[in-house]
């Protein structure tokens, strides 16, 4: 089982730059660059809301989860 950041994604779709978004969150490029390629174990829900904020989605846009086959 793991959970996949589409944060990317939707930077794109919002035509912003990670350097922008980590700026209006408050957060480090770094954290941010961490949280976009799923190399956190966690987040806090402050952050997420943060991020879903600013880019007008909600958190099922920004995750998903992922069943391992034969589960």
């Amino acid at each position: 089982m793991r959970i996949t950041v589409h944060l990317d994604v939707m930077l794109a779709r919002r035509k912003m730059r990670m350097k922008d978004l980590a700026a209006r969150i408050g957060i480090a490029e770094q954290n941010l660059s961490l949280i976009k390629t799923g190399k956190v174990k966690g987040m806090r829900f402050e952050t997420l809301s943060k991020i879903c904020d600013v880019l007008d989605c909600q958190p099922g846009d920004l995750l998903e989860f992922e069943r391992d086959e034969g589960s």
